[in-house]
């Protein structure tokens, strides 16, 4: 209470009534208020004094005096039970859910379901569980990628109390089985080829009742041993029992638990972030006045609906009315589905959008000639006019770029990139070739999703954007990292977020939610920040990850591997380093095209993508790639990889070297490349041993 007095005379304090001659009422800005608002608007800075005395807690300028915890024009809605209810209210006809699917399993055009249609399975999901005995307040199990029936199950557990637990499809059995037993899972939802998978260990999980097979065939549906005491039934079967006996609502609060999303972090078991419904609502209330959408928007969903991402991005699109259309399920076939479906909006991760960049790039460079002169005019004329804020002569869309936007449907006229830093040159060709807003924004699971989010209209590159409305962010001294307040010409630190989007802790884990979370309810992310000029926030480096060279010398391994991204040969690259040695070296999974091509111009013969990847004139060509690439990024030189090995295998989920975030599990790649980073370290000191002494 007495924070939030002092700070309320601290702002009043910028306040002052004007002279009475000048014969108006009301309040007018104090001369002084310039401490108080940046210049430029995006965020303010709050007076909360920190142990350096220093300002430095930021809010959005949208809503600086309060943080919003429900959307300004729906106040009404405090649970995704209230938001579900208002969407089948507002726009019940419209169409909602979309896949290309058919029953029997071929693939033709979109078939929609609406909101209206949608809330009807819902309360037959619903009240199947019900009718099956499950307890208000289970925990509920999701075990497929996206497809409508997950957005259906979801809906149902909000309406009716219970506690979804996404379970990545990715996951080892291991990580499952923990997950299960963790949470106390009482049923799960699963398709046919996770079924087989679960029941493989169904008895080391007394807790599970019901098995829910989706797009199962009640004819061809397994008995489990009578002692496991599991009953499995299809979803077809579940929505027949709940409309033979619906059930009313059972409406959450605000402060009941929602979900408990499991981080599957590059260390460790998984741990259970519990969030509840006012921290979703709180997110994506506050994120709402960032990010308009329309019941005219089209949605293509394919990142994976158990993170936290992807998740937020549906309770949003669902309030404005948007149709979601569903991916077949195979990454290799989406640039199909966007043509076909034909999106608005495209959510994505650097990782894609690093594709798109370098296939783009290649298809210029081999197109050679006037092609290639026509796209870096057209390219350099476009990027001029956004620089000065005019609009671009439609003329180079209609000759180069409406090809390029026809890759993602043709209509997308918003980008967004989450997950991991987009490189600033991958975000400047998006927003040059396809025309539309393309923003970036920065969160966690711990937070709800979003903490700060790009402004629709910034045009300025290399950084995440201000905080959104619905939380605060200041960043705290890291002297060991060289990281403070006092940096010139910018402050830097750990970023530490606080506000209503905060999730709970972790479930059953008040050690590491202690760890997390300080006394004055700031959680502390291990990212580490800078605030541009204006209150935009940038990423520089991560807390967890930096390693010391035998020199002294801190590595950030995530900023060297992003500025790596961009290199033609590159699909994935991992860059180690310690403190018993001096320099760094790379673990490089191809670009087979690429290499292949690059091979071929050489004249060079091999038998496969292995032994070519093996071929020492193949490493220095992409060493010597990676060097440019550096140099035209300023690294220092410290910062080069100094030894390059090939794999012609990329980093997956399933050989274990990726989140299902995609990022790069260190500990793991460490362990799976030891032999090869060893022989490239023995390599280098012969080599230095071999040199002259002078």
């Amino acid at each position: 209470m007495e924070n939030a007095q002092r700070r309320l005379r601290a702002v009043s304090a910028h306040l002052q009534p004007p002279a009475t001659a000048a014969g108006c009422g009301g309040l007018a800005a104090n001369p002084t208020a310039g401490e108080y608002v940046h210049a430029q608007g995006y965020s303010v800075v709050l007076p909360e004094k920190l142990q350096t005395g220093k300002w430095n807690v930021y809010r959005s300028a949208r809503s600086p005096l309060r943080l919003i915890s429900r959307y300004p024009d729906n106040p009404d809605i405090g649970t995704l039970h209230d938001n579900f209810a208002y969407a089948v209210e507002t726009f019940r006809d419209c169409r909602y859910l979309g896949t290309r699917i058919r029953a029997d399993g071929t693939i033709g055009e979109y078939k929609w379901i609406t909101y209206g249609e949608a809330s009807t399975s819902r309360t037959a999901v619903g009240s199947g569980l019900i009718y099956h005995g499950i307890p208000e307040g289970a925990r509920v199990g999701l075990y497929f990628i996206n497809r409508p029936e997950w957005i259906i199950v979801d809906h149902a557990c909000a309406s009716y109390s219970y506690v979804s637990v996404p379970l990545y499809d990715t996951l080892g059995p291991d990580a499952v089985q923990f997950i299960v037993n963790h949470a106390t899972v009482e049923v799960i939802f699963c398709v046919p080829q996770t079924l087989s998978i679960l029941l493989s260990f169904v008895a080391q999980m007394s807790c599970v009742r019901l098995i829910v097979v989706v797009g199962g065939d009640d004819a061809n549906m397994p008995s489990t041993p009578v002692t496991s005491g599991v009953q499995i039934i299809t979803f077809s079967r579940l929505l027949v029992q709940g409309k033979a006996s619906p059930q009313p609502f059972r409406p959450p609060k605000p402060e009941d638990v929602a979900t408990i999303c499991y981080t599957s972090g590059t260390t460790g078991t998984p741990k259970g972030a519990v969030l509840c419904h006012e921290n979703l609502i709180a997110n994506v209330a506050g994120s709402s006045l960032n990010i308009k959408f329309y019941p005219s928007d089209v949605y293509i969903s394919y990142l994976p609906l158990a993170h936290i991402y992807e998740r937020v991005n549906q309770i949003a699109l669902l309030h404005c009315g948007v149709a979601v259309g569903f991916y077949q399920g195979d990454n290799l076939k989406l640039m199909d589905d966007l043509a076909v479906l034909r999106p608005t909006v495209f959510a994505s991760v650097p990782r894609l959008y690093n594709r798109i960049y370098a296939a783009i790039t290649n298809a210029v460079k081999e197109s050679g000639g006037l092609k290639e002169k026509l796209f870096y005019s057209a390219y350099n004329a476009k990027r001029q006019a956004i620089i000065k804020g005019r609009n671009p002569s439609p003329m180079w869309d209609k000759l180069v770029f409406n090809k390029i936007k026809a890759r993602l449907g043709g209509r997308v006229r918003l980008m967004s990139s989450g997950a991991s830093p987009l490189s600033a040159d991958v975000m400047e060709f998006l927003r040059i070739c396809f025309g539309g807003e393309v923003i970036e924004g920065y969160g966690m699971t711990e937070t709800s999703c979003i903490v700060t989010a790009m402004d629709i209209g910034d045009t300025s590159i290399g950084h995440v954007g201000s905080p959104i409305s619905s939380c605060e962010v200041k960043l705290v001294d890291v002297p060991e990292m060289n990281y403070t307040s006092d940096d010139q010409p910018y402050p830097r630190g750990e970023i530490c977020v606080r506000g209503p989007t905060i999730f709970r802790g972790y479930y059953k884990d008040e050690v590491q939610t202690k760890e997390v979370i300080d006394e004055d309810g700031w959680l502390h992310t291990g990212d580490i920040g800078l605030w541009l000029p204006g209150g935009r926030l940038k990423i520089i480096d991560r807390k967890k990850n930096i390693f010391k060279l035998a020199q002294g010398e801190y590595i950030a391994p995530e900023k060297i591997e992003n500025v790596y991204a961009k290199c033609k040969f590159i699909a994935q690259c991992f860059i180690y380093g310690d403190s018993f040695n001096s320099s760094l070296v790379a673990i490089v999974a191809v670009e087979p095209e690429v290499l292949k091509a690059w091979a071929a111009s050489e004249g060079i013969q091999y038998e496969d993508l292995r032994q070519l990847c093996a071929d020492p004139r193949a490493r220095a060509a992409v060493l010597a790639d990676m060097d440019s690439i550096g140099k035209e990024a300023q690294l220092r030189g410290f910062e080069f990889a100094k030894a390059v090995t090939l794999v012609a295998e990329p980093f997956t989920l399933e050989n274990g070297l990726l989140t299902p975030t995609f990022k790069v599990k260190r500990p793991q790649a460490k362990a799976y490349f030891a032999k090869e980073i060893s022989d490239m370290y023995a390599e280098l000191q012969e080599t230095e041993t071999a040199r002259p002494k002078l």
